[in-house]
């Protein structure tokens, strides 16, 4: 039986609009395996609840994203990273946050606990009291050959930067291996969402990654809408969409232009950092804040385009749209930055394929998927702007597609403006309870929501995943092989969230 099939003989538990099935212990156990002979069936997220165990693929088949659950009978599941790389993470997550262990397990050592939690557990139905002895922090993983000795760098970096350690296990100049540690800024977002109305957890999720505050603000509302059966107006729609293609705009120009300073090039950085601010300054007009947080909320958005806005946007694209022929002749002209950029960082695209990586990581390496087309929704169903896809798999192609994205955005933005539909900006939310999931294409790749709500309309259960989970092993995976002074410019031309992880 096929993974798709096996998931789906499961019992249907009515979310909206993509189907959770659940399964008994003995059918997961069997999942794996089925995994293992069906590489199109990606994995999104493995997540939990007390005693419950969620996945989330995508059917690329169906087009569609397929939910799977288990009970942890006992606090145990079959873990799914023996199939799944991208599993490995989520399941240490798994363990920490609600204390069930997967059986089969690739990597059981801690994620986000650092043995700083005065309990174990802490979202599991009966958390556990820390014991006195403070526990051992997680050995990094081996690296065998001759030579060899260690490098660490962070938590604290310098720059204005997030806390995150890296370990590098290097052979005179070249990595021979990477290992990032996280979960420095784990705020127990999840834990503090559960309780609240859609509406007033909503902060949280703008706030879970803020450089994609619309992306994630988005999915999280979509969510809760699906789970209430709840439809938007189509102007909040329209506007949802604009203030998602300029959050892609600004964020795309800063990266090319730090990914150009990491390579000593300062002039293409100083120019994006313009051209950004004027797309930010556009931004605080339109809708009352630079990085548009709290604008989009479930029922619609929280402000309306201000009556000087499309002006101030309209100029900010303008400006974009004059300097980036120019600023990308100067990138593929200059000899010491190609020499760089190109080969450096290289993505195997069997690699990228294995995660699952989504965003410009995945499509930098031939990944063709892109969240706005597939499942997609709405108003990209009439738009139908192109996807930006590169095989080469190294920094000078995340750049590429970067750029490409952002031509085609200043196109979408200028067409969601001239198309903006009249009427209401919010719908008021149904009495009630459900579950729903969403898929929202953020600048670093696709933002999942999934939630449920009780018959009293507060959330009971709920996760956010940021794309960055399936990115941040890739680029272990990209700077092996390449020399330590390469890691700034192959890390942000990945340019991974670590709060978006940390949750």
């Amino acid at each position: 039986m096929s993974a798709v099939s096996l998931i789906r003989a499961g019992a249907p538990q009515g979310a909206r609009p993509f189907e959770r099935h659940l399964l008994g212990p003995e059918a997961w156990s069997r999942l794996p395996q089925a995994l293992a002979a069906d590489p199109s069936l990606a994995l999104l997220a493995l997540w939990a609840e007390p005693g419950m165990v969620h996945a989330a693929f995508l059917d690329e088949a169906a087009g569609a994203p397929l939910l799977a659950s288990v009970p942890a009978e006992g606090g145990r599941y079959a873990a799914l990273s023996p199939a799944r790389p991208g599993a490995i993470r989520f399941e240490r997550m798994i363990r920490d946050l609600w204390g069930l262990v997967a059986e089969g397990a690739v990597d059981l050592r801690p994620w986000l606990d650092h043995g700083r939690w005065p309990v174990m557990g802490p979202m599991s139905a009966s958390p556990a009291p820390m014991p006195g002895a403070e526990p051992p922090q997680p050995a990094f993983l081996p690296a065998e050959g001759e030579g060899i000795h260690q490098i660490p760098v962070g938590p604290i970096h310098a720059g204005v930067i997030e806390p995150g350690h890296f370990r590098f296990h290097i052979q005179g100049e070249v990595v021979v291996r990477l290992e990032a540690r996280l979960g420095y800024k784990h705020k127990g977002t999840l834990s503090l969402m559960l309780g609240k109305s859609p509406r007033a957890a909503a902060a949280f999720a703008a706030r879970l990654s803020g450089d994609s505050t619309v992306a994630h603000g988005w999915a999280f509302a979509a969510a809760a809408e699906a789970a209430l059966g709840l439809a938007v107006p189509p102007r909040a729609v329209a506007l949802r969409a604009l203030m998602a293609e300029l959050e892609r705009i600004h964020n795309h120009l800063n990266d090319w232009g730090f990914v150009c300073n990491d390579a000593a090039f300062a002039f293409p950085h100083a120019r994006c950092g313009l051209l950004r601010e004027g797309v930010l300054r556009a931004c605080q007009a339109a809708f009352g804040h630079r990085l548009m947080m709290d604008r989009v909320l479930p029922g619609g958005v929280a402000t309306d385009l201000a009556p000087d806005g499309a002006a101030a946007i309209l100029a900010a694209l303008a400006a974009v749209e004059a300097e980036v022929p120019a600023l990308m002749r100067i990138y593929e002209s200059h000899a010491s930055l190609q020499d760089r950029v190109v080969g450096t960082g290289f993505l195997d695209p069997a690699h990228a394929q294995a995660f699952a990586a989504g965003g410009f990581v995945g499509r930098a390496s031939g990944r063709r998927f892109d969240a706005r087309f597939m499942p997609g929704y709405a108003p990209y169903d009439l738009l139908a702007p192109p996807v930006a896809v590169e095989a080469g798999g190294d920094v000078d192609a995340r750049v590429r597609v970067r750029v490409a994205e952002l031509r085609n955005s200043v196109m979408l933005a200028r067409r969601l403006l001239a198309e903006l539909p009249e009427g209401a900006t919010m719908a008021p939310l149904p009495e009630g309870g459900g579950e729903g999931t969403a898929l929202i294409e953020g600048f670093r790749g696709e933002c999942l929501a999934w939630m449920r709500l009780d018959d009293g309309g507060l959330i009971r259960g709920v996760f956010l995943r940021d794309p960055s989970w399936l990115q941040w092993p890739l680029l272990e995976a990209a700077i092996e092989g390449n020399i330590v002074a390469d890691f700034p410019l192959c890390n942000k031309s990945f340019n991974c969230s670590y709060s978006g992880v940390d949750l």
